[in-house]
């Protein structure tokens, strides 16, 4: 529900960084991680590519210079298009572009959907997640970890994985580790409902400057589009508020690339925070301060592309610290993907129905979200325990009446059918 939650969903090519770096390594080795945890993880996502716009003569250096950059960092098949080509492509455009870098292995994915889907695959192969448990405190012996203090009881383990986004710095000082120093850059977003989601075929980013990538435009997984995100560096971990400012910043940039946005469209606005490091590049290493305190932070963007290959390089750090490690022979790589009952067929719907009875109650009508969804996605692996939670599981209030219309009554009653496990906390 942090910065995982609130980003642009985007599957970056791995071009924009700079090689050598640790984004550079690990965007370009994640994208292709992704195409295989899109088979086994049933993550939904799509491959459609992305394009950095030039608008002025001087951008196109610029293009030529992240071609230069794309390919030493090993991002396959990139290519200039010429404006003509551009606009075959985003007729939406606006006429004064010149041309652009198109990118085919970039894609969309719901960050919802790939954290929920990894979380249960985890579960399902023996992991337990503790939810609702505040770090207080991490106990170091003789200069090793020891184990963690949380507002419920004491978690003895002689590693640590610090990957708490925004609070990384805070958790490395728990155990007396100061050197993570992590700066909070919050980014806001509109969102437009589905009658918007084809104005762009693919994520369009403008051409950066040396303070910014500017204000992307894209679609969603789910249909929509968005515009966004600025950049404003903020004091407060938990400040993800919209300003009257940021949303004019957003649109002034958008309108450059798309002139005719449709703002009537708009369904929604939300703001994310980026976790920067100092050196602006990601922290993935052992502490040089305590043993078994394990940094991966400083994961902004493209840190959603980059987290399965940052995953296999923790994995390794803990093989080259002498953890053992050894394959677990039952180890099960699939999780099953479920079709929402929106996405279902006539056919299907019936048997639904047929199966369940619940799926006749629909709960949020914009979504088509059913009342055995709701019950469904609290007994998941990883249970829904607030409204928040169940509102990422299912789509629940996420339409174009963003839970104006929501059947409150038929939440009401799915509560009473499953008991203790939807009392639920509402967040915000």
């Amino acid at each position: 529900m942090g910065t995982s939650k609130a980003n642009s969903g985007i599957l970056h090519a791995g071009f924009d960084a700079a090689p050598g770096t640790k984004k550079a390594l690990f965007n370009v080795r994640g994208n292709v991680l992704y195409r295989q945890l899109e088979a086994e993880l049933g993550i939904r996502l799509k491959w459609i590519g992305s394009l950095v716009v030039a608008l002025e003569h001087d951008n196109l250096r610029v293009l030529e210079e992240l071609l230069c950059r794309g390919k030493e960092n090993g991002v396959p098949r990139l290519e200039i298009l010429s404006r003509d080509g551009l606009l075959d492509r985003e007729p939406n455009l606006a006429h004064g572009v010149l041309g652009a870098l198109w990118s085919p292995t970039a894609g969309i994915v719901s960050p919802f959907d790939a954290t929920l889907a990894l979380a249960e695959n985890a579960v399902h192969n023996g992991v337990k997640v503790l939810l609702e448990q505040e770090v207080e405190q991490v106990l170091v012996e003789q200069g090793r970890v020891a184990g963690v203090v949380t507002d419920r009881g004491i978690i003895e383990t002689p590693y640590v994985i610090n990957a708490a986004g925004v609070h990384a710095g805070s958790v490395a000082a728990l155990a007396g580790d100061e050197s993570i120093a992590i700066t909070l850059r919050k980014g806001e977003y509109l969102l437009f409902d589905t009658s918007r989601g084809d104005c762009v075929r693919s994520v369009l980013f403008p051409t950066p400057t040396k303070v910014s990538k500017g204000i992307v435009i894209g679609p969603t997984v789910h249909g929509n589009l968005f515009i966004g995100p600025n950049a404003l560096d903020v004091a407060c971990p938990d400040d993800v508020g919209t300003t009257a400012g940021g949303m004019s910043e957003i649109i002034e940039g958008a309108r450059k690339l798309i002139p005719n946005l449709g703002l009537g469209s708009v369904i929604t606005q939300f703001a994310g925070l980026r976790a920067v490091a100092a050196h602006d590049d990601f922290i993935i290493g052992p502490s040089s301060f305590v043993r078994g305190l394990i940094h991966a932070g400083g994961i902004q963007s493209p840190g959603l592309t980059a987290a399965p290959a940052i995953a296999e390089a923790v994995v390794e750090i803990l093989r080259d610290d002498g953890l053992s490690l050894t394959p677990n022979p039952r180890f099960v790589p699939v999780r099953q993907s479920r079709l929402s009952f929106k996405e279902q067929n006539y056919t299907t719907r019936q048997r639904s129905f047929r199966l369940n009875p619940l799926h006749g109650r629909i709960v949020c009508r914009c979504e088509t979200v059913t009342e055995a969804e709701i019950v469904e996605a609290i007994h998941v692996p990883c249970p829904a325990h607030t409204l928040d939670a169940v509102k990422v599981r299912t789509r629940a209030g996420m339409g174009r009446c963003q839970g104006g219309v929501l059947r409150s009554a038929r939440v009401s009653a799915a509560s009473k059918r499953v008991g203790h496990a939807t009392k639920f906390r509402t967040q915000g």
